[in-house]
């Protein structure tokens, strides 16, 4: 009996719980739409929650480079190297002089990347650094100039010679003032004086030694002041150093200009020489291939003799 009841009273619970949900669901229609509530925007995703990823810089391609040796090269592997740059911001190159036989000697060591030097490389040298390499990249006239006040119609390599050997003392003996000479020269090692000893002072079947006398001078920007300032001097320098300060003599009745070493009427000039220990790694053959081609050529046409 008691378990009768209890199913009849359950069954009444049930039965009122089912219609008040049903109530509840039962939405009554009106005559305006049902607006939304409304929701909060959605958090702003950090950069780590982005599923973009951020743009990352890419590492520039470059590194250093040193470059050691001979002043007449220098100021234009200065040159070349800041247009290098330029075009290559993640490159850094170093240029430092010394003369030719600190490039030689500092590219067969491997203490630099690329030596340079304004002669020809010694037998003796490949000697002792068989793992040269040599790369022309211009060729230089070697003007031979006077003090301002001093003005030589012409003179033949035998004079010059002669002139730089002591044996020709007086500016009369050529054409010139009656003044004496004062000759300037480069110091040993340097590789304009071992061009200028090779073109002038072996000519004529005799070599002959630049005079004991003769003022010697660290570079050729050294050369010209000291010819520039000095009276009654002669000396000689790069093309690359040529100003209005000093006079150039004609050779042979040539003048010492880039054309005229062109066109071979000019007898004394040299190759302009840059070198590594073996073969140049990467970025030092990628500089290379940049001067002698189009854009580094440009450069050094304009004060020397390019070889394309």
């Amino acid at each position: 009996m008691h378990s009768k009841r209890l199913f009849v009273l359950t069954g009444l619970l049930l039965a009122v719980l089912l219609a008040a949900v049903a109530g509840c669901s039962v939405s009554t229609p009106t005559s305006e739409p049902v607006k939304p509530a409304p929701t909060e925007a959605p958090a702003r995703p950090t950069p780590m929650a982005t599923s973009v990823p951020e743009p990352q810089p890419q590492p520039a391609a470059g590194g250093r480079l040193q470059l050691a040796g001979s002043t007449t090269v220098q100021p234009l592997a200065e040159e070349l190297g800041e247009a290098y740059m330029a075009a290559n911001p993640g490159v850094v190159i170093e240029v430092q002089g010394g003369g030719s036989s600190v490039g030689v000697t500092s590219a067969g060591e491997g203490t630099v990347d690329i030596g340079m030097a304004s002669r020809a490389v010694k037998s003796s040298e490949m000697e002792k650094f068989p793992n040269l390499q040599v790369f022309t990249i211009a060729y230089d006239g070697i003007a031979v100039v006077t003090h301002p006040d001093i003005r030589l119609p012409t003179l033949s390599v035998e004079q010059v010679r002669d002139i730089f050997a002591g044996e020709i003392a007086n500016f009369a003996e050529v054409g010139g003032l009656d003044a004496p000479i004062v000759v300037v020269s480069r110091e040993e090692g340097s590789g304009t004086r071992a061009a200028f000893e090779e073109l002038v002072m072996a000519t004529g079947g005799e070599e002959k030694l630049i005079t004991e006398r003769a003022l010697l001078q660290q570079s050729n920007g050294q050369v010209k002041t000291t010819v520039s300032t000095t009276p009654n001097t002669i000396g000689y320098l790069s093309f690359g150093f040529l100003g209005p300060e000093i006079n150039p003599v004609p050779i042979n009745g040539v003048e010492p200009t880039v054309a005229n070493v062109k066109n071979s009427s000019y007898p004394i000039f040299r190759p302009l020489n840059m070198l590594t220990n073996g073969a140049p790694d990467e970025l030092a053959k990628a500089f290379l291939d940049w001067i002698l081609g189009d854009e580094g050529q440009a450069i050094v046409a304009e004060k020397y003799i390019p070889v394309r």
